[in-house]
């Protein structure tokens, strides 16, 4: 894991840590909402932490890309599916969006290793999907 991302999940388990042994009830209380929200209903786990990876490319919340695309990952998502995710949240946040993108694919590269994202732009290209090339 490159050490920017290392660094996020450090700290992100620090502070969940903290909170936890300060028994902070709001911290409880978003555990148990984050809980109910991803569970499986009319709409699919995955399918949940997508549309998080989306707003999170919107809101530029480097911590919640990695979580949301981590977790998107551990729940089936393909390569493909997460890149649609991101530029969902590109096109809804406009240019601003496309900055916090590059950081959403440096995190799919660490979850998806190297050799998947160069088969995917292999793949891309040889289906003339679209390109800004």
């Amino acid at each position: 894991m490159n050490e920017e991302l290392r660094a996020l999940s450090l700290k992100r388990k620090k502070a969940h840590k903290t909170l936890m042994d300060l028994r902070s009830g709001t911290y409880a209380a978003f555990l148990g909402m984050e809980a109910a929200t991803y569970r499986d209903g009319a709409l699919s786990k995955r399918t949940k932490e997508l549309i998080a990876v989306g707003i999170s490319v919107v809101i530029d919340c480097r911590s919640c890309m990695q979580w949301h695309i981590e977790q998107a990952v551990a729940d089936g998502a393909s390569l493909r599916e997460v890149l649609e995710a991101v530029e969902v949240g590109m096109e809804m946040g406009g240019g601003p969006a496309t900055v916090s993108a590059r950081f959403a694919l440096d995190v799919m590269q660490e979850v998806f290793g190297q050799q998947a994202m160069t088969e995917a732009v292999a793949l891309a290209r040889a289906a003339g999907a679209d390109s800004a090339d």
